[in-house]
């Protein structure tokens, strides 16, 4: 039975940042005929579009126009894996990792943060990995405590993060610190998160040592993978008419929530039998996507 649940966790890691439905796009702004498979298209493209900045669409449906690159070194930061061209967002999302970064550079033992997928430059769906962080409003952070930023361009392909789950993500291991926390609560109360989602040990974990003020609790949610990094999705940007924004959180602090997983995990319920098999996703088209998209496409 272990076997079998860390089987459904890495298969679920495998769309490792989804975490939500696709919101429903209006058919009378798509591109209703046009079937191409938006990856290719949107993972071709090595710039951002010349547009003004804005966000289109859902966070696991959309694409955004006049991205901005973060740079792939700061003074509180690196961009890891720079291979995939996965450093683009939104102006407001590079500006949160940025102040983020300078919070995690004042904790014991952490120089800044690595940062891992944002976006690809005109957003979209990717080649691989996610099936969200297509508007430039979501983020990983790796839970990896940066001891130096001169990493070379190789080291950042070659160096991995690290986990901080055991028990299959029922709780945290040795590597989880204060710092983590603080770092997680500092994203979670930022007024422009939406959500962060991390693995259910450690939304127990803050949910049991959370002293003062828990209303940042209420962002963190629990979600499959994320044990290597967290993920920090951002709120629409005021006046942002396109973008489709992330429901607000349920009530209270969602700790009850986190704790049902962890029961889950640690007593699995028998497998249904007569559970029909899961159904591969087929690959978002052009037409799957508002019709601005193709705008941000063409745009040169």
């Amino acid at each position: 039975m272990v076997r079998f649940i860390v089987a459904v966790i890495l298969a679920a890691g495998l769309a490792a940042c989804q975490a939500e439905e696709p919101p429903q796009i209006s058919m009378s702004t798509q591109n209703v005929n046009d079937t191409r498979v938006a990856k290719f298209l949107f993972g071709a493209e090595p710039v951002g579009s010349p547009q003004t900045p804005e966000p289109i669409g859902g966070y696991a449906r959309g694409c955004q126009a006049g991205a901005a690159q973060l740079a792939e070194t700061g003074p509180t930061w690196q961009a890891m894996r720079l291979s995939r061209n996965r450093n683009w967002a939104q102006p407001k999302t590079v500006d949160f990792v940025q102040d983020l970064s300078r919070f995690a550079a004042t904790q014991p033992g952490w120089e800044g943060l690595y940062i891992g997928d944002m976006s690809q430059p005109r957003g979209g769906p990717m080649l691989t990995g996610h099936a969200s962080h297509q508007t430039g409003l979501d983020v990983d952070v790796w839970m990896l405590p940066p001891t130096r930023l001169d990493l070379s361009v190789a080291e950042r392909e070659s160096i991995s993060s690290i986990s901080m789950q055991r028990a299959s993500g029922a709780y945290t291991n040795s590597s989880w610190t204060p710092q983590h926390e603080a770092i997680v609560r500092a994203a979670a109360s930022d007024p422009r998160t939406a959500r962060i989602f991390i693995f259910p040990g450690a939304k127990v974990a803050m949910c049991n040592s959370a002293t003062g003020d828990r209303s940042w609790l209420a962002k963190v949610r629990p979600w499959w993978g994320h044990h290597y990094h967290f993920h920090v999705r951002l709120n629409c940007p005021e006046g942002a008419a396109g973008c489709v924004a992330q429901d607000a959180p349920p009530a209270g602090d969602g700790c009850d929530e986190a704790q049902g997983w962890v029961d889950r995990i640690l007593n699995p319920p028998p497998p249904d039998p007569n559970a029909p098999p899961p159904v591969p996703q087929a690959p978002l088209t052009m037409a799957n996507l508002p019709g601005q998209c193709l705008n941000v496409l063409n745009a040169n």
